[in-house]
């Protein structure tokens, strides 16, 4: 009776949480975005309070989450994120782990899929805070460069989406050729849930057995000149090799230096 209970409860929790979520999202669209829009005539000053809107915003819906059951969570490292200039990659497990690493760093750019830019609810952030779509082509990584550069934390999940309920990662590219064609280390963070929820395929109201836990831990940073190094400068060589240790690494396995 008690378990039944608790999971009807989580069901209408989840349900509240995703109904704030994407009525948040309508009202930062139509009312607090264009108000910045002409309060703020600077691009630059307008997408970086912006982006902190979105930071704050994403951390009051997981404070919200939290608070009605739904999920619990634990952060390690995170004062590893107080820097400027991060290339972020992350494994991808569920729906929200954008929505965590985004309300870990105030100062976030991120590469989101094209659909974001078109859904009514989503629609508002990802164009305000000025995100990267993945459907720009060639121009993707000279964004993402460019990013970075600029002072901006960039997150990026290596597989371009979420990861399947088996564990079988399918890391594209594109992360390590970011790294290496703009020689930046890498600041790896790994998502675990445990029961899974909110994966690949499943929809909102398939809700585990049991509240979720998350563990969010930033690890330490990724060198890159290793591999560059190693692949004698020659940047599609170092990238492939960075993908295959970066599958490795996301995998939890032992993975030997990329000079050995």
């Amino acid at each position: 009776m008690i378990r039944s209970l608790d999971y009807g409860w989580r069901l209408i929790a989840t349900a509240i949480s995703f109904f704030a979520f994407g009525l948040g999202g309508l009202m930062l669209r139509v009312a607090c975005f264009p108000l910045m829009r002409l309060l703020l005539r600077n691009t630059h000053r307008r997408v970086r309070y912006v982006r902190l809107v979105v930071h704050y915003s994403f951390r009051v819906f997981i404070w919200l989450m939290r608070t009605l059951g739904v999920l619990r969570y634990r952060i390690i490292g995170v004062e590893k994120l107080n820097r400027s200039g991060l290339l972020i990659l992350s494994n991808h497990p569920t729906l929200i782990d954008v929505v965590f690493l985004i309300s870990l760093v105030p100062n976030a750019s991120c590469v989101v899929k094209s659909m974001l830019a078109r859904n009514p609810f989503t629609r508002g952030p990802v164009t305000a805070a000025d995100y990267i779509c993945n459907d720009v082509g060639s121009g993707l990584i000279e964004d993402c460069i460019r990013s970075v550069a600029a002072g901006h934390n960039l997150i990026v999940f290596p597989e371009g989406t979420r990861t399947p309920v088996d564990g079988r990662m399918q890391l594209q590219r594109g992360a390590a050729n970011i790294a290496v064609r703009g020689a930046y280390n890498i600041t790896p963070v790994v998502i675990r849930c445990e029961p899974l929820c909110l994966t690949k395929g499943a929809p909102w109201w398939k809700i585990p057995a049991r509240r979720a836990d998350f563990i969010i831990e930033v690890k330490d940073d990724i060198p890159v000149a290793p591999f560059i190094e190693a692949a004698n400068c020659e940047a599609a060589l170092a990238a492939r090799h960075l993908t295959d240790y970066l599958g490795n690494y996301f995998h939890g396995e032992k993975v030997v230096n990329a000079s050995a």
